[in-house]
């Protein structure tokens, strides 16, 4: 049996819409999580005073292992259908939205975006939207949910559906190429089964949408990109670094370079050999998680952070670079002078804010105010950044994969964006 294609999927959309109650109902009715389980999450539930809150459970008990620190494995749920596997990302505020968005793999190809029927589009709708098209998500499903609420009537459904498209062309969504879906996660009408109460819909169920979604496309014919995580001595090979592909290709026999690389001016070799799962490849593509042996490159030459690229068109090291970002998570106020840490692919490196150029509606990105002497919450911006040592990044119109970053600052996510224009290093 082919295995099947992986996809990330994350669940947006304002608080109390129903995002967690859906995936669970969603993993409930497809067979991912037995009766016994729910069983105890509905006498939980009930002992809390939070009855009808059993399938948010699913997703919830989870977010306290998350808060304890447990395996990565309970933030994200593995959920099959006959066509994908999916990993299954539930954002429930800001700070776990963002995080999960952007660090390491868990890169979301689509979402599925929740409005509540009774409640319409709320500020947290508006926000989640125009984060997902700043970090690239460009796969879009609106699940209307509490139709029970609404007594299942298409005309609540036709009014909710069209404040939304509205909101989603502001911010380059095309509405026509998203797939609305009346739902009501509680009583489990067309989640995962059609519903005999909405007879006037005669669009798919969230689970048909879900398996109508397109496969994410390998950028292969980009640049070679490979980021480094770790990088291993290993007896009888040597010098075994470990990354996950984002652009291009890699093949044995390739002449690569990984920057910045100790010195800061790179350090070259060739591709002796690549293997993934323990078996021995040729090549290796985007989404692949591989092991390699570069001729020419000593264990101290390289480290978490570094890039590896083609010798003919190595990664970028930027000096300087301007960012489009959205203000998050900030106890006070961001300023020329701040110098948080940047989580740029698996690079942690502090930069210098030398100029905020423009203050955008992080709504419609509109300009709101030039140079202003600064920007808090909910504020989208456009700066420029001085990083402290050297640092790899792409421009979003180049390398979309390497240009989005999070910003990090004192144990919480305060802000995320992407590079959209930088100045190279000089060789």
């Amino acid at each position: 049996m082919a295995e099947k294609i992986h996809m990330n999927l994350v669940f947006i959309g304002h608080v109390d819409h129903g995002k967690s109650t859906t995936v669970g109902r969603l993993l409930f009715d497809s067979g991912n999580i037995d009766e016994q389980t729910m069983r105890k999450l509905k006498d939980k539930a009930s002992e809390l005073g939070k009855s009808g809150f059993e399938f948010a459970f699913v997703m919830d008990n989870l977010k306290e292992e998350r808060e304890r620190g447990v395996t990565i494995d309970l933030a994200h749920k593995r959920f099959d259908t006959d066509k994908y596997y999916f990993t299954i990302i539930d954002a429930p505020g800001h700070k776990d939205f963002i995080k999960n968005m952007i660090t390491g793999a868990s890169q979301a190809d689509a979402a599925v975006l929740v409005v509540a029927a009774n409640d319409g589009v709320m500020a947290q709708t508006k926000e989640h939207v125009f984060l997902s098209r700043t970090l690239g998500v460009d796969q879009l499903i609106v699940a209307v949910n509490k139709m029970d609420m609404k007594n299942y009537d298409e005309a609540a459904f036709n009014k909710i559906k069209e404040d939304v498209s509205t909101l989603l062309k502001t911010v380059g969504y095309d509405p026509a190429k998203v797939t609305f879906v009346p739902i009501a996660s509680f009583p489990g009408d067309n989640v995962f089964k059609k519903t005999d109460k909405m007879s006037w819909d005669k669009g798919p169920t969230l689970l048909e949408a879900i398996n109508n979604l397109n496969p994410p496309e390998k950028p292969t014919d980009l640049p070679l990109r490979l980021p480094i995580q770790d990088v291993y001595s290993i007896a009888g090979i040597g010098v075994v670094p470990v990354g996950r592909v984002e652009t291009g290709v890699m093949k044995v026999g390739d002449k690569v370079t990984v920057v910045p690389g100790r010195e800061g001016k790179g350090v070259s070799g060739e591709v002796k050999t690549i293997e993934m799962h323990h078996e021995q490849m040729q090549k290796a593509e985007p989404g692949d998680n591989v092991g390699f042996n570069v001729r020419g490159i000593g264990k101290t030459d390289i480290a978490r952070g570094d890039v590896l690229g083609p010798s003919d068109n190595a990664p970028t090291i930027a000096t300087e670079f301007t960012a489009q970002i959205v203000v998050l998570n900030h106890p006070t106020v961001v300023t020329v002078g701040y110098t948080p840490v940047f989580h740029i692919h698996t690079a942690q490196v502090a930069c210098q804010i030398t100029a905020i150029e423009k203050k955008l509606n992080p709504a419609t990105g509109e300009v709101l105010a030039e140079n202003p002497d600064f920007i808090k919450n909910g504020d989208a911006a456009i700066i420029k950044l001085k990083p402290v040592q050297p640092l790899v990044i792409e421009k979003q119109s180049d390398i979309p994969q390497m240009s989005r970053f999070a910003i990090r600052d004192s144990g919480r996510t305060v802000a995320a964006g992407m590079c959209t224009d930088l100045v190279k290093k000089q060789a």
